[in-house]
């Protein structure tokens, strides 16, 4: 999980999405309105927008890209819940709330992270 992950607002271009993901070497964001979660972008959701519009994310609001509804847990979710809920519906991630504030994200790289470690651990034993 990425804790204390970098987020965006939903008025601000898509191109300044591209670029936080490509600097951060990441590929979601969870968007903010008011401090609250309001939605996700993934790098997906920008090349899509930008393909069906033919626009450039320099013309193009967040909000205007992102999904408006996450995929949200709670830090304390447990690991197998959150992964099985993941890979029913084809999520490539889950925003971590603790009450209304985001304090991770947890995304399918992530997960297979932690299957890597764990059949690592199960090949040693």
């Amino acid at each position: 999980m990425t804790k204390s992950p970098h987020s965006i607002g939903a008025d601000q271009k898509v191109g300044l999405a591209r670029k936080l993901m490509r600097g951060h070497r990441i590929r979601h964001l969870p968007v903010l309105r008011g401090g609250r979660l309001v939605g996700m972008i993934s790098e997906r959701d920008i090349y899509w927008i930008e393909t069906l519009k033919d626009q450039e994310g320099d013309e193009l609001l967040v909000s205007e890209a992102m999904s408006p509804s996450p995929y949200a847990v709670a830090p304390d979710a447990p690991l197998s819940e959150v992964v099985r809920e993941m890979a029913e519906h084809k999520y490539g991630s889950a925003v971590v709330l603790n009450g209304a504030h985001v304090v991770g994200v947890f995304t399918t790289t992530d997960a297979l992270a932690v299957l890597a470690a764990l059949l690592a651990e199960k090949e040693t034993a």
